[in-house]
């Protein structure tokens, strides 16, 4: 094998194992869909309460995301790497052991610390161990775990569910995070910065306090019994937000900089449009294989089969979507594309237990088309405008708020259903879904309309797409240099 052999399957090599572990993560992140009512009754509660246990993976994800870099920079990527697989894998044996609800939170948390540690680290292997002529095949190595892994969890999910009981989709993390223990330690390079920037330690109470706080509290909103209790940690934990932001644009070096929402298409595509519309997104997946087996009574591989549909349908039309946007915009597809959002997640609450399995896979089908096309759109859109020295703040923003999200459509899906059904003990109904599904379509709608406040040349220098002359638009910006959403970011 020749030197350039070697340099040239070096990156490939890194990509492939960084990809492994990737797999692991976003498999898991779908994978407990389907097994949430086998969940609640193993812990003697109710399905919506299990709900916690999606919101604590996901809050602790995004608490810890902004420490992943300066970990890597201060005690070296390949150790940090390992590390969070290593903490992954012990918190889904500990998942998988769990027999009360609290304990499985708890494994959870400690689960969503491995995988906000595994993500940006080992994006930030993949980039600094590939040149230029590797980087567009190594970024593309490890966007197909964030494709495939949602595609094959609700089968392999209500599989091993129906046939081998629950704590099979965590222990089937385990020979994954051998493997990738093991090939890290073998093969992965050990890079780190000579001189990192100092921690921000009031910063990471902060934002871990805040977060932990205001999503928990609005988790258990979904459970009456200790209302006042609940409402009190959302109010302090909104109020130790408001310190974090204040702490943060004050700081000399900020865990999180807030400078990228200066830039107007950052901030209507993370904290307002895109958010609304991407929480109303998050709660399909969890709503969905919940009606399947609670109000339709299907098993968890039945409702597993549905599930994939749904996913097909965001895998199929990626090959379409950049060709979309070049052509028509960032805004006329986002506010079209959202309300083509709203309509189908609001679709799924008309359908039932007795409509034909066709009508129902042609329903999640376009659902997991509009969201594909709706993703890609906000994701990339989110980066056209943000220069360099504003790109890793942008990055580190962006996946928090996109956890966050998630954490908020899960639980303001769970809400509705709480209040839908009441505290009776009966299994939820199909109206109780079909409320949930239309309330979460009002509010993609809402996200949609919002998107109308995009400039029609948003972005336009990622896309090439410029409104017709006379068509009302304003002058275009100045160029910027713009920077296209990392590919592994286009979920």
């Amino acid at each position: 094998m020749t030197a350039e052999t070697t340099e040239g399957s070096a990156p490939r090599r890194v990509a492939l194992i960084v990809a492994v572990a990737f797999f692991m993560q976003n498999l898991d992140i779908t994978i407990i869909n389907t097994s949430l009512p086998q969940l609640a009754q193993t812990f003697g509660v109710d399905v919506v309460s299990v709900n916690v246990g999606i919101t604590a993976y996901v809050v602790a994800g995004a608490a810890f995301i902004p420490l992943g870099g300066w970990l890597s920079d201060r005690y070296g990527a390949k150790r940090v790497f390992a590390l969070a697989i290593v903490i992954f894998g012990l918190a889904s044996i500990g998942c998988a052991a769990c027999t009360e609800l609290w304990q499985f939170v708890l494994a959870r948390v400690i689960q969503g610390i491995g995988g906000a540690l595994m993500m940006p680290v080992g994006r930030i292997i993949v980039l600094k161990n590939a040149g230029k002529q590797d980087l567009l095949r190594a970024t593309a190595l490890i966007t197909w775990p964030a494709l495939i892994a949602p595609v094959i969890a609700p089968v392999v999910g209500g599989a091993l569910t129906t046939w081998y009981g629950w704590p099979w989709i965590f222990l089937l993390n385990v020979p994954f995070a051998l493997a990738g223990i093991a090939l890290v330690l073998a093969y992965i390079p050990d890079v780190r910065e000579p001189d990192p920037k100092p921690l921000d330690r009031v910063g990471t109470v902060l934002i871990v306090t805040a977060l932990s706080l205001t999503i928990y509290g609005l988790s258990e909103l979904a459970q009456p019994s200790a209302l006042g209790l609940d409402l009190a940690l959302l109010a302090v934990g909104c109020l130790v937000g408001v310190s974090a932001v204040w702490w943060f644009r004050r700081t000399a070096h900020p865990l999180i900089a807030l400078g990228p929402l200066r830039v107007p298409t950052f901030a209507a595509t993370t904290l307002h449009a895109g958010n609304l519309i991407r929480l109303a997104i998050s709660a399909t997946p969890f709503l969905l294989p919940l009606m399947l087996q609670e109000a339709w009574r299907l098993t968890p591989l039945e409702a597993g089969q549905v599930v994939l549909v749904y996913f097909l349908g965001n895998l199929v039309v990626k090959t379409v979507t950049t060709p979309l946007m070049r052509r028509l915009g960032f805004r006329t597809v986002l506010a079209g594309n959202g309300v083509a959002v709203a309509l189908s997640i609001g679709a799924l609450g008309l359908v039932d237990a007795g409509t034909g399995f066709a009508v129902v896979a042609l329903v999640a089908f376009a659902a997991g088309v509009t969201r594909s096309i709706e993703f890609t759109g906000i994701n990339t859109l989110s980066f056209a405008d943000i220069g360099p020295a504003d790109r890793a703040a942008a990055s580190t923003f962006f996946s928090m708020t996109q956890q966050i999200s998630v954490a908020l459509g899960v639980a303001a899906a769970a809400i509705i259903l709480q209040v839908s059904h009441g505290p009776a003990t009966t299994p939820l109904t199909q109206g109780d879904f079909s409320l949930a599904f239309v309330l979460t379509g009002a509010i993609a709608l809402a996200g949609a309309l919002l998107m109308l406040r995009l400039r029609p040349d948003a972005g336009h220098e990622v896309t090439g797409h410029r409104p017709r002359p006379g068509a009302g638009s304003p002058p275009a910006a100045e160029p910027t240099d713009a920077f296209p959403v990392p590919t592994e970011n286009r979920k």
